[in-house]
């Protein structure tokens, strides 16, 4: 297989980055998610774990169904025949279905993790690629740990797995341990020792725990390596892993050193790595590379002073490039809801007439309260009018008192629909927020655990929306919501009331916390 200049881009978000802690997505928001990344060009989705859970069954499942004919959609297998077989049942539906099996090559993981020994694990590898490409001829394999491995086992363990029919071979820095230059020593030379490698595409899947995930990912193309496994934002387990929008980045922008494409459409880059945001409820931090907040901004007098002159003296790419195009369509109480709708397609939404009805009337509401409407305004009230949970509990009004007189604790009154009822009440805190959040679960019969409690400034200014995001355990079960307003203690309602939305579904659907696989092992690779 002749080397290409297309790098392949392998999205984990849904199935690496979800383990990450925090992160779980209910069936909805993976779907938007995959959506998304269909819009934003990635290659390969890698939906989930099928075997790990019904609920992650069912959600590779739709997704597969969903998707478009120019996108593959992969499903991660252990060597074994339930997982294989499983996974097949999931993305068979898919115009372009993967199956993505992986075990243990390392030593250390063979002996500890696996109990078995480097023949067993060869045949283990012969067996089940085998069974995978007998259902698909779109097989990918994982030496998980491959960067602590034994190179001439690798080599082995390679050769087998593609001469079982394995089309991709991915050679991961499982946990982040290695260093640019010796990793691509260990992949040039499995790369020229495999005897069949020439037909396959080989991988990388670099975790972050050095960070150096997006080093290797670049490094490792200068090798033959053809394929990136990324996810939005660098989510994933522990540190997480190769960001999507770094890795995209670097090879536009010095596409004079890597000589190399994708087909992954930048200016999408930044909104949807903003909706990944909202959905998991971690913003961005302002100084994440190509997305946060103060990758464009210039505060040094010489600095500035460079900027005003040429554009370039201190920015090696504009902010259009990653999706946060300047524009003169102003959004306000007088725009009509072409303008509207014309705005959402620039920020890369497609809506359809009802959804574009339903934010039309939430942007008229915001403009009476805000004089300037942002990019950012616009895109958390998406979130809020169209993709959340459905409503168990809709708030309704929420007055609070607070006071710093000795003795007089703070109190709210809240007015809200309680499945279908409304119901009003009244109670104390130790602050207006505690106050509100105590009359809300007294109304609604439940006593969550705060697990978190954090608030944004969406935009500059004292008129700026709070943006609220609210973390709530109970029973097993965790569920994270977010709220936006331009007063703080109604967004943290607002946020109060989508967590306890979000916790009711994610037990209809069974998510727990951290589910695991029935033995007790968790994914891999």
């Amino acid at each position: 297989m002749a080397i290409s200049n297309q790098v392949i881009f392998f999205d984990t978000t849904l199935r690496d980055g979800e383990q990450s802690p925090g992160c779980t997505m209910n069936f909805g928001e993976k779907l938007r998610i995959a959506h998304q990344l269909e819009l934003l060009g990635v290659d390969v989705i890698e939906a989930g774990f099928p075997a790990s859970s019904q609920g992650d069954f069912d959600s590779v499942q739709a997704i597969a169904r969903q998707a478009g004919d120019k996108i593959q959609i992969c499903g991660l297998a252990r060597c074994t025949e339930r997982d294989i077989r499983r996974c097949w049942d999931a993305v068979k539906v898919a115009k372009n279905p993967r199956i993505h099996t992986f075990l243990s090559t390392s030593e250390l993981h063979m002996k500890y993790k696996l109990r078995k020994d480097p023949e067993t694990v060869l045949k283990m590898i012969s067996e089940y690629v085998s069974l995978a490409s007998s259902l698909t001829p779109n097989v990918e394999f994982s030496c998980e740990d491959a960067s602590r491995s034994d190179r001439d086992f690798l080599c082995r363990a390679c050769e087998n797995a593609i001469q079982a029919g394995a089309t991709t071979i991915n050679l991961p820095d499982t946990v982040g341990y290695a260093q640019p230059a010796e990793y691509i020593e260990l992949l040039d030379y499995v790369i020229k020792n495999t005897p069949s490698a020439g037909k396959a595409i080989f991988s990388v899947h670099c975790h972050d725990d050095l960070g150096l995930g997006v080093a290797n990912t670049l490094a490792a193309f200068r090798v033959g390596v053809r394929q990136a496994e990324v996810t939005l934002c660098g989510i994933g387990e522990r540190a997480g892993n190769a960001s999507l929008e770094e890795v995209a980045m670097a090879l536009r922008v010095r596409k004079d050193y890597y000589g190399l494409e994708s087909g992954i459409q930048t200016e999408k880059l930044y909104p949807s790595c903003r909706l990944l945001s909202m959905i998991i409820g971690q913003p961005i931090p302002n100084n994440k590379a190509i997305i946060g907040a103060n990758a464009f901004a210039h505060e040094s007098g010489i600095h500035q002073d460079g900027m005003l002159k040429n554009r370039q003296t201190y920015e090696i790419m504009t902010p259009q490039t990653v999706g946060r195009a300047e524009s003169n369509l102003v959004i306000g109480k007088h725009s009509g809801r072409n303008a509207v709708k014309s705005k959402y397609e620039s920020l890369g939404y497609k809506l359809s007439e009802e959804q574009i009805a339903t934010v039309f009337e939430a942007v008229k509401d915001l403009a009476d309260r805000k004089k300037t409407i942002f990019d950012e305004d616009l895109l958390a009230l998406i979130q809020e009018k169209l993709y959340r949970a459905p409503d168990s509990f809709r708030l309704r009004h929420v007055s609070v008192s607070s006071s710093d007189a000795g003795g007089v604790p703070p109190t709210a009154a809240v007015l809200m629909d309680v499945d279908g009822i409304e119901k009003s009440g009244a109670g104390f805190g130790v602050g207006p927020v505690d106050a509100v959040f105590n009359v809300i679960a007294d109304m609604v019969g439940r006593e969550p655990e705060l697990k978190q409690y954090a608030v944004n400034a969406i935009t500059g200014g004292t008129d700026a929306q709070g943006e609220v995001t609210v973390r709530l355990a109970d029973k097993g079960f965790s569920a994270v919501g977010r709220g936006a307003h331009p007063d703080i203690i109604v967004a943290s309602a607002k946020a109060y009331v989508n967590a306890l939305n979000h916790l009711v579904q994610a037990e209809k659907e069974g998510r727990r916390v951290h589910a695991q696989l029935d033995d007790g092992e968790e994914a891999g690779a």
